[in-house]
């Protein structure tokens, strides 16, 4: 199963954000997107999922047009994990992950055994296990965050969208949700998620979309594709992809933006 955009043309109303994407989500990958803010990458996420009808174009899940999918049968099949969350009943953190299970029991279904048991895992996965009891109001944003991420892990979707999922945590966490990611792609979901932070996407992702001025300024491999001229380009700055070492020899990418002026 694939969940793929066909010539997509995003927006609200009359006004388009971003036209002529084309990407497409298979199983065990990750696709990172890349973007400077108002580019589009939270409006791409919300028509994939269903919840903004595309100007032009096509969103398909399984072949299929995602408008012929009952929501109920969408959300068992994508997740999504929000930029952020505000809750307007006192659930307990145990009581939101456990709403992760609601496409597959049903809206008006109550929770089984298994239902918490996938819940309590998704929150040990996530380190939040001990914040399982205390209401959702009383955790910080970052925790709150991990919780949402729990919340998407619990749906066993095979694809999982995540807007900016290390945005509002700190470095232990992020390091956290990354080597996550990494392992359900590993375990076969399709993960599609936008960031700022392009060392990220240089750590997990496959694929790279990066968009810019209402339209694909490139796309492919991620090796290939983030490099310092595109980066550039993407952000207006000069910005350099440089490769360092570890002790045990294995090589990682970072960015580096040169202190200069902007990039024309």
């Amino acid at each position: 199963m694939t969940l793929e955009a066909r010539g997509l043309c995003i927006g609200f109303g009359e006004r388009v954000v971003a036209r002529g994407i084309d990407v497409a989500l298979g199983a065990g990958s990750v696709t990172c997107l890349l973007g400077p803010n108002g580019s589009g990458k939270t409006t791409l996420l919300r028509t994939l999922l269903g919840l903004v009808r595309p100007l032009g174009g096509q969103v398909l899940l399984g072949g299929r047009a995602l408008a012929e999918w009952r929501a109920r049968d969408r959300a068992r099949r994508v997740a999504y994990v929000p930029q952020s969350s505000e809750s307007y009943f006192d659930f307990s953190v145990a009581e939101m992950v456990e709403m992760g299970r609601t496409p597959a029991r049903g809206l008006f279904g109550a929770p089984k055994r298994s239902d918490h048991d996938a819940a309590a895992s998704c929150l040990e996965r996530m380190g939040i296990a001990h914040l399982a009891a205390r209401p959702i109001h009383r955790v910080s944003g970052g925790e709150r965050q991990l919780a949402l991420i729990a919340r998407a892990l619990a749906t066993e979707a095979p694809f999982v969208l995540m807007d900016e999922p290390t945005a509002s945590l700190d470095f232990a966490n992020q390091e956290r949700v990354l080597e996550e990611i990494a392992r359900l792609a590993r375990a076969g979901t399709g993960v599609l998620l936008t960031t700022h932070h392009p060392d990220h996407a240089l750590r997990i992702a496959d694929h790279a979309l990066l968009l810019r001025g209402g339209a694909v300024l490139a796309q492919g491999a991620a090796a290939a594709t983030i490099n310092s001229e595109n980066l550039s380009a993407l952000y207006g700055r000069h910005v350099e992809v440089a490769e360092v070492h570890s002790a045990d020899g294995r090589a990682r990418r970072f960015c580096i933006v040169r202190e200069s002026a902007r990039f024309d």
